[in-house]
């Protein structure tokens, strides 16, 4: 049994996100544990909201509510959708609990001694009219590489290229919209990453053959352009403070840690608030620091859209690499691309695209994530569009599985009673779709072991229609005219590949899957996966056992729908 650590990329805390932002990390993480689960595996699945940095305080300060009380109730909002898509998380933190202050200190003082620290004096953006120094994020304006005029002073949400706030053309200050801004001088502490520079491009050689093409790339285009010393402090009321002990003048004026520096570390310190929980049985540093790990070690994935990539890739293992202790670093890290509205970005700033509570207000979770996932924007970029979304609910959930339970069900319960009839033996068509369904199955573990989503989608709907062409072929309705027996044995077999399909659909659809497994009144169901002589025989429902019919697994959408989801979202990006 292996141990595996999974994290997705932290959710920031300004609102509630958007699909793009569940297809990118925390909904493939989620499916990926629940497969591992399942499989036997120890997981360890770890998230957490992203609570500091510059958009907690603009978005508290709006809202007239001081940012502690703002991320609270941001949080608890965040975790209630994440509950609705049934994200199996073994803990949900917070990058402001103590756990991640204390961590966050402790890394920076090592870093510190270590050299790779330095306290330097810059110059930095001032506005008069706010009475304050402007944080990087502080200070909005045009990109000067792709001319987005929303760019903010560390990144441009456009090209995703890194800036610091005096990169911007027509730069204004996001409080108070001024433009009268100075340049004035300030101390901040500095990450010495040039000096970690050829440390990390050799992790990045050693590790990066196990990642996707996106995480490598992306990871080799930063360290062609060479790692530069980054400003790891900023000018905030609410973060990580930088320690009196260390850096008392730094401390006395109130600087606390950039949220860049403090968040990664937040996946140790969410894990020690996890583990702080139940101590007596939990032990953090067993998932996280290597000298404790013992003769059990950690596989740790990582899952992420392609922005966060170099901050994964480049930075954080520099931060890790610098502290000089055995901290657990990235084996895998599974990188997105964007999934698009209509050719147009998702945008929480925007408001543009599907949010994740709008989209369980209209349909369960279930819906949501087989359609997201058989999408996921893996090798590129993909768009959701509401004529995709309904065609594929329509073919796919409620053609494909959900009418095969339902016409095996109902058939059977009226013309052989509550329980799943004898029949005779199996034969050659059962043998025949045995060995497919066991091909079919292999498949689908493989393409989830190698984290490709979409081809593991693609591989469980190939299970359900087999299942589909197996009743189409054996026909139960017109062989009981002649072969009553003949079309018992049919009819058992499709319910038993109703219990496979419950099992191993359970990563996609878990509540689904959930409802198709109490369809059988089977004592001491625990079965948690299928192995390949189980699928070959199709044999774990015996003839005798009661079963119930369920409601609709998947409704079918309609027209009607389709034009009112249109009407209400959009029909393409604005």
């Amino acid at each position: 049994m292996a141990r595996h650590l999974i994290t997705s990329a932290l959710p920031y805390i300004n609102g509630i996100k958007h699909l793009g932002n569940m297809v990118g990390s925390m909904l493939p993480a989620d499916v990926y544990s629940r497969y591992l689960r399942q499989r036997g595996h120890d997981v360890l699945y770890i998230c957490a909201t992203d609570e500091h940095g510059t958009p907690a305080e603009l978005a508290a300060k709006e809202q007239g509510i001081p940012v502690a009380e703002f991320c609270a109730q941001a949080h608890d909002a965040q975790k209630a959708v994440y509950d609705g898509f049934a994200l199996a998380f073994d803990h949900f933190g917070r990058s402001s609990s103590p756990q991640n202050v204390e961590i966050t200190q402790h890394f920076a003082r090592r870093l510190g001694e270590n050299g790779f620290i330095e306290e330097r004096a810059i110059r930095q953006v001032y506005s008069p009219t706010d009475g304050r120094f402007l944080p990087d994020r502080y200070v909005e304006g045009t990109c000067p590489h792709c001319g987005y005029d929303k760019a903010r002073g560390d990144q441009c949400e456009n090209c995703t290229r890194v800036l610091d706030p005096t990169d911007l053309i027509d730069p204004r200050s996001a409080i108070s919209g001024s433009t009268d801004l100075e340049v004035r001088e300030t101390k901040h502490l500095f990450l010495l990453q040039s000096k970690l520079q050829h440390e990390v491009e050799e992790w990045v050689t050693a590790h990066e053959g196990r990642w996707p093409h996106l995480a490598s790339s992306i990871a080799r285009k930063w360290l062609t352009e060479g790692l530069h010393d980054r400003a790891i402090t900023r000018d905030l009321d609410w973060g990580v403070p930088v320690p009196a002990d260390t850096w008392p003048e730094l401390a006395a004026e109130g600087k606390v840690f950039y949220v860049w520096f403090d968040a990664p570390i937040e996946y140790i310190g969410a894990t020690k608030e996890w583990s702080d929980e139940q101590p007596e049985t939990r032990d953090w540093k067993s998932w996280w620091y290597e000298a404790d790990a013992g003769d059990n070690p950690v596989h740790y994935t990582e899952f992420m859209a392609k922005d966060n990539v170099p901050f994964h890739t480049v930075m954080f293992p520099a931060t890790q690499l610098g502290v000089r202790e055995p901290w657990k670093k990235v084996d895998v890290v599974k990188a997105f691309n964007w999934l698009t509205y209509y050719g147009g970005k998702f945008s929480t700033s925007q408001k543009r695209g599907v949010f994740t509570d709008q989209a369980l207000s209209i349909l369960p979770a279930d819906y949501w994530r087989y359609f997201l996932i058989a999408n996921a924007p893996e090798s590129d970029d993909s768009s959701f569009t509401w004529e995709h979304f309904t065609a594929t609910v329509n073919k796919d959930l409620a053609d494909t599985l959900g009418n095969f339970v339902n016409r095996v069900l109902s058939f059977s319960k009226k013309r052989f009673g509550d329980e799943v009839p004898a029949g005779s033996a199996a034969g050659e068509a059962e043998a025949k779709l045995g060995e497919q369904i066991a091909e079919l199955l292999a498949e689908y573990e493989n393409q989830l072991e190698a984290l490709q989503f979409r081809k593991a989608a693609a591989a469980l709907r190939a299970l359900w229609s087999a299942g589909n062409s197996y009743l189409e072929e054996k026909a139960p309705w017109l062989e009981i005219k002649t072969d009553q027996d003949g079309a018992a044995l049919t009819l058992r077999t499709a319910m038993n590949l109703i219990h496979l399909y419950a099992v191993v659909s359970e990563p996609f659809i878990p509540a689904t899957s959930a409802t198709m497994r109490a369809a059988f009144a089977l004592r001491g169901d625990t079965k948690t996966w299928v192995t390949a002589d189980e699928a070959k025989s199709l044999s774990a429902v015996p003839a005798g056992t009661a079963f119930t019919v369920p409601p609709v697994l998947f409704a079918k959408l309609t027209d009607e729908d389709l034009e009112t989801y249109k009407e209400r979202f959009g029909g393409a990006s604005e």
